[in-house]
């Protein structure tokens, strides 16, 4: 969990020549066509990029590195900074960008750009590039021997990538004399001997913390008294806790934030005692004294697991301490003297926490955590307290994810779990998937894979929390999934729905349930959604009913079937209002108001996203506000209101704050692509595409070919429109969703009539007009018909006008005087029609013209005299 260093690089190495033979001989082979990966991990300010550097300044054949860019949250801006670095020009950067992208992958790029040249890609801090550039990466090493030399860094806290074969170098600390000559390297003055010997005792080596060290000596200047050898105290040391801090920085902020509290909590706890003669030594703290006060600063014990588990920690439950004596410094060095003094209050009562009979009831709240009791200590609390404490907490925390935070769902779920998991773990299962759940509708996937417990791998075998095989196929495949591995959460994903779809345990079967929507098999979601509700139904489990029906309703969303999926949302609703469950009820608005974006009603869309989102954002419902937000969009777009739609989507589509869900940011991306075209924002539509191409060729989604394809029609030019349509179409066939058929047909007519081939586009649009009334979607099939009438091609219906006025005008003009009466100006019209505002304008003067008006008014006055003539004479 280590960011960038952020200690200065030391201009030479020392004490690496065994590492710098490792890729000389890597880099040698590259150069006989074998290549190989070598992985260098480290802590911060240890020398892995100085490493890398130095690698590629000494290698015989072509060498680059490439860090982790400074936009790496972005997708393949890894994989463009790589390719960059290879391209000898800006365009066929781009190619290689693409052809990365593609079936391809790097290695194809990287064969167009060097084709059989040996090269030596040194690829630094490899946990800070974007998933997909790693994704792609790791498929170019697993793919067997790579014919390049790959020398891959890594912070020592994180996973090292899965590369079959590849040999792993930690680098260690420097000894003695690697240590000496770096600080004579580094010092722009000679320092005194006891200065510069007690330096180099308390620094142990670190090259980040001697480099840093001489850097603030030369400016701030030598301490004003030499040190005393004898203390180990504060008063005598040399380095600087603000130093440290800077050096450690990275992996600080890298951390989560309840994380760096209960490091904190820590090292406040383990201060030297002031009045102990040789007081320099941290004291042991104990695990219980840090969790009994964890809450109080917004930290859970998941935290301290996650501590011991990335190698921060050590120690037992009675004796923690830093792996690093310099982590617990930079630590504190980052604390304010006035927080540490009410740290130290809030630690106070608990102080005796090296006592066994001193145990504060937070014991049991380590029960879970990966630590060994000290020898001849008292044994842990008894299971019992700790399973009815943790029925207790799963008790609260499902209050919490009814009606509350998503967020703080998860983390009291988080904690029944480890409480229940060694005295009941399928209860201890239960409370992870619910966390999962709170973690996936509040749109984090770090917190959905802390929540699966992707850190219990770490454990010996038989010991990873998981209370069947089918809990660790789910845990498997769902962590692969969040971190874009599709290829390996495809199998446990899969074993998952035939073996819980079968099963007539509800939580067995809300777990197939998931498994089948992340592997976008709708077909199974819907089955085993039904199954289970008619389960809770069958067992009268009325407080399940909304959680269900919630699950149900979106799987029949993304299959296509939008009256069941608002049938179920109903009834859901009126569930979820009958037993108190807010959220729920929240989940429930959203799906009623993307169906009703179908239908067309837009008041429905109105209502239902605006209750969906009063309690959304208050409760961090990323996934609900994704919807509502997206609902509204669609029947902006429906309205003819693209430029509204392209600026509502665009947000949800980005990366940032105010970025859609990340299950469903890909599923919006068509509507925006249609909306941007229609607004003038073709670039902005473009990007998106490409990025949904990649994620369409993951096959997660049955129904992206076809909406990948109604893309690129949409953006292609005049000559490959009718190709991409066409092959949108074909993939509608394959796959069903008639609604989304036909919206590519009625996009297909629209390209077509305003080409002037209205003959051909009467076909495309009859069957969209068709399938819209069929759906009951209203708004899509006035715009059917309205085109539709405007190729001259019969449509049913009666006439809003009498035949001697208002029935004279063209199909097109009708249409222009019913928008002009509605209030709408010309840019507006425009927009919806997807014309020009000039065209709007022209044909405006002809309606005025043959009907005889001079102004809106009187156009408004006359169409309401002839809808009124019309309805009198009317059957």
């Amino acid at each position: 969990m280590s960011g960038a260093t952020r200690a200065a690089a030391a201009p030479r190495l020392y004490d690496r020549t065994s590492e710098l033979a490792a890729v000389a001989a890597l880099s040698a082979r590259a150069a006989d066509g074998s290549g190989g990966v070598l992985l260098v991990t480290a802590g911060p300010g240890a020398g892995r990029t100085a490493l890398l550097d130095r690698a590629v300044r000494d290698c015989a054949i072509r060498a680059h590195r490439v860090g982790a860019p400074n936009g790496n949250r972005v997708p393949w801006s890894g994989v463009r900074a790589l390719v960059s670095a290879l391209a000898p020009t800006p365009s066929a950067a781009r190619r290689a960008v693409r052809t990365a992208r593609g079936p391809e992958g790097v290695a194809g790029a990287l064969a167009v750009l060097r084709p059989g040249e040996p090269l030596l890609l040194c690829v630094d801090d490899h946990h800070l590039w974007d998933a997909h550039s790693r994704t792609a990466l790791d498929a170019v090493w697993r793919a067997g021997p790579v014919p390049w030399a790959w020398v891959v860094s890594f912070a020592e806290h994180h996973r090292p990538p899965d590369v079959p074969g590849a040999r792993l170098l930690r680098l260690g600390r420097l000894g003695g004399r690697g240590a000496d000559a770096l600080l004579d390297d580094v010092c722009r003055t000679p320092l005194p001997a006891p200065v510069r010997a007690r330096l180099l005792d308390e620094a142990a080596g670190h090259p980040g913390v001697l480099t840093a060290m001489a850097a603030h000596l030369s400016t701030a200047g030598l301490p004003p008294a030499p040190p005393d050898a004898g203390d180990g105290g504060a008063a005598g040391r040399v380095t600087d806790d603000g130093v440290l801090s800077e050096v450690y920085r990275g992996l600080l902020e890298s951390l989560p934030a309840e994380c760096v509290r209960v490091l904190t909590l820590v090292a406040i706890a383990g201060e030297p005692d002031p009045a102990a003669a040789g007081s320099g030594t941290a004291r042991p703290v104990g695990a219980d004294a840090v969790l009994a006060v964890a809450r109080a600063v917004r930290a859970s014990p998941e935290a301290l697991d996650r501590l011991v588990a990335y190698g921060l920690l050590r120690g037992t439950r009675e004796a923690l301490r830093f792996e690093e004596p310099l982590l617990r410094r930079a630590v504190l060095g980052t604390v304010p003297p006035s927080r540490r003094r009410d740290l130290r209050a809030l630690l106070a009562p608990s102080a005796p926490s090296t006592s066994p009979t001193s145990r504060a009831p937070a014991a049991s709240l380590v029960g879970a955590a990966p630590l060994a009791p000290a020898d001849g200590a008292a044994p842990a609390a008894p299971a019992s307290a700790g399973v009815a404490r943790g029925r207790a907490e799963l008790e609260r925390g499902l209050a919490v994810l009814a009606d509350g935070p998503a967020g703080d769902a998860h983390q009291v779920l988080l904690l029944a779990a480890s409480l229940l998991r060694e005295g009941a773990p399928e209860e201890a299962a239960d409370a992870r998937f619910l966390a999962m759940e709170a973690a996936w509708a509040a749109g984090d996937p770090e917190a959905c894979a802390t929540a699966l417990g992707w850190d219990d791998t770490v454990r010996a075998p038989g010991t990873d929390g998981c209370a069947d095989a089918a809990e660790r196929d789910f845990r498997d495949g769902m962590c692969a999934a969040l971190a874009v591995r599709l290829h390996e959460a495809r199998a446990p994903l899969a074993r998952v729905v035939a073996r819980d779809g079968a099963a007539d345990v509800p939580r067995r079967l809300l777990r197939a349930g998931a498994a089948a929507l992340v592997l976008g098999d709708m077909t199974s979601a819907v089955r085993v959604h039904a199954r289970v509700l008619a389960k809770v139904r069958a067992e009268g489990r009325t407080a399940l009913l909304p959680r269900v029906l919630e699950h149900l309703a979106y799987a029949e969303l993304r299959a296509g079937l939008h009256e069941r999926a608002a049938a179920h949302a109903r009834e859901g609703l009126r569930t979820a209002e009958l037993t108190g469950q807010s959220n729920a009820a929240a989940h429930q608005h959203a799906v009623l108001a993307l169906a009703a974006s179908v239908s067309g009603d837009r008041s429905a869309v109105t209502e239902h996203a605006g209750r969906a989102l009063r309690t959304a954002r208050p409760n961090g419902l990323v996934q609900a506000i994704t919807l509502a937000e997206w609902s509204l969009a669609r029947a902006e777009l429906a309205d003819g209101l693209a430029a509204q739609a392209a600026a509502r989507l665009a947000p949800l589509v980005g990366q940032g704050p105010r970025s859609g869900h990340f299950a469903l940011r890909m599923l919006v991306v068509p509507c925006f692509v249609e909306a941007a075209c229609a607004a003038g924002r073709a670039a902005e539509a473009r990007d998106a595409a490409e990025e949904f191409a990649v994620w369409a060729g993951l096959g997660v989604d049955p129904q992206a070919p076809a909406q990948l394809a109604r893309c690129r029609a949409l953006l292609a030019g005049a000559d490959d429109s009718a190709h991409w349509y066409g092959e949108a179409v074909r993939h509608h066939e394959e796959t069903g969703n008639d609604f989304e058929r036909a919206r590519t047909l009625l996009a297909y007519g629209k390209w077509l009539r305003r080409r002037r081939r209205p003959v051909e586009a009467r076909g495309p649009l009859s069957d969209a007009l068709v399938t819209f009334e069929r759906a009951a979607a209203g708004v899509w099939a006035d715009q059917a018909r309205a085109e539709l009438r405007a190729t001259g091609g019969a449509v049913g219906g009666t006439a809003t006008a009498p035949p001697d006025a208002v029935g004279g005008l063209t199909p097109q003009q009708q249409r222009i005087a019913g928008l002009v009466a509605a209030g709408a100006t010309n840019r507006e019209i425009a927009d919806r029609l997807s014309l020009s505002p000039r065209t709007i304008d022209h044909h405006l003067r002809n309606v005025f013209a043959r009907l005889g008006v001079r102004s809106r008014v009187e156009l408004s006055g006359l169409l309401a005299r002839a809808a009124r003539d019309a309805r009198g004479t009317g059957p």
